[in-house]
């Protein structure tokens, strides 16, 4: 399997660009949402709702492309762990992640050596501005996939991909914010953060996360949790915060 692709440059187009898809494309796209469907189908087995966002929900997937699927609300993760490994999925790796001090943290985990399927999920409550930077990438449910039902959504490059019966239409979101925030159903906030965010990783290249911490074989996220927690005055904070 490739290795992934650096992070993405904010797109400086400004005309709407039609791509159509070969059949090698719509067979790539076909093989990602059903290695979806399969891992969340796992989790459903448990009531575990969940969605996968970005490319895969888009269209617009490559050979670089990965599968996300998020579970948007706080689970045990025993719960996770039991549902998927008897299902068959292997758990290569396991980490605590938190984007900035103001994020929730989140469980990854990894289902492939070169973590490109993972399953993430929330360790406290998600606010609804963490909750729209999952929409504004683009989600499906289980549902829409087995529909085959592809939704509008923004990449990295900060380009609107809007689905067509023959592959996509991309434009700008700079400049367009409030039209895209209507189409993609979030907020104009989200919209300006993520245009501030990867405007700024543009200038100054990779940013990095605030926190990441990697769980060891024997480690649960709930029991590494308190321990940042108890150890981290920044994640106590939120914790607190979210906890009240």
């Amino acid at each position: 399997m490739e290795k992934k692709r650096g992070a993405e440059k904010p797109s400086r187009i400004w005309d709407q660009v039609q791509s159509r898809y070969d059949e090698a494309h719509w067979d790539l796209l076909r093989s990602l949402r059903n290695r979806s469907l399969e891992v969340m189908n796992a989790l459903e087995k448990g009531q575990i709702r969940s969605i996968v966002h970005g490319s895969v929900a888009r269209g617009d997937v490559d050979s670089y492309s990965d599968i996300d699927v998020v579970i948007p609300y706080v689970v045990p993760s025993h719960r996770v762990e039991v549902l998927l490994g008897i299902d068959g999925f292997e758990l290569y790796s396991r980490r605590i992640a938190q984007a900035t001090p103001s994020h929730a943290p989140k469980a990854h985990i990894y289902l492939d050596s070169q973590e490109r399927v993972s399953v993430t999920f929330p360790l406290l409550g998600l606010r609804s501005l963490e909750l729209d930077f999952f929409k504004f990438g683009g989600v499906v449910d289980t549902e829409l996939l087995k529909k085959e039902t592809r939704v509008p959504g923004c990449t990295k490059k900060l380009t609107l991909i809007e689905p067509t019966p023959e592959g996509h239409v991309e434009s700008p979101v700079l400049g367009c914010e409030a039209q895209v925030a209507k189409k993609v159903g979030v907020s104009v906030d989200i919209v300006k953060e993520r245009i501030r965010v990867l405007t700024r990783r543009d200038r100054i290249g990779r940013t990095g996360i605030f926190q990441l911490t990697e769980l060891g074989k024997d480690d649960t996220f709930e029991g590494v949790m308190k321990k940042l927690v108890d150890t981290n005055p920044a994640i106590r904070r939120i914790h607190l915060s979210r906890t009240k």
